[in-house]
């Protein structure tokens, strides 16, 4: 049975589904955006439009689940790429990160909270507190000690564990180093 692709805008840089219920259902689906106006949705049962991050919206093109449209016109998953790529730095690699968490079942969102690039949940927000904060660092990247530690307090802080993804153009497939820390 073949699912019908949700249409979206794309507005001033914000990603937007006007139809409250076939934002809703997306909502359903996977947490995927915020309702407009309500940082930290209970339910989906929200009664606004569905604002989708740009990471999201073409996860979701890539799945068949969603259409963008600009100025009347429906974009292509590549035109959405390209818009993605001048919004967020190193955005390909980004996206291979969260795509292959998304495919493992996991609900990604974005960490800008924690001073990441995601917050991951096991079962979504609202339901549990992201066990883990997910920086993605590019292959050959330097990373320091000092950012090693202050990440690490902070993910312990917050009851979470730091992870380093680091995405691999050749295999798609991203390596995982996942800090935990221990009191002695």
């Amino acid at each position: 049975m073949a699912v019908e692709a949700v249409r979206a805008e794309l507005v001033q840089g914000n990603i937007i589904v006007w139809d409250i219920e076939k934002g809703r259902k997306l909502y359903r689906l996977g947490f995927y955006g915020k309702p407009l106006g309500i940082p930290k949705p209970k339910s989906a049962d929200f009664n606004a439009p569905l604002v989708l991050d740009i990471i999201e919206a073409v996860y979701l093109v890539e799945e068949g689940l969603l259409e963008v449209y600009e100025d009347g016109r429906k974009l292509t998953l590549d035109e959405l790429m390209e818009h993605a790529e001048k919004t967020y730095e190193d955005f390909r690699e980004k996206y291979q990160v969260y795509r292959d968490l998304r495919k493992r079942g996991f609900i990604v969102t974005p960490g800008i909270k924690f001073g990441s690039d995601f917050a991951v949940y096991r079962v979504g927000p609202g339901l549990e507190h992201a066990p883990f904060i997910v920086q993605v660092k590019l292959l050959g990247e330097n990373i320091s000690a000092l950012e090693i530690v202050r990440s690490g307090r902070l993910a312990t802080t917050v009851r979470k564990y730091f992870t380093i993804a680091v995405p691999d153009r050749l295999s798609g497939k991203p390596t995982y180093i996942l800090f935990e820390w221990l009191r002695l």
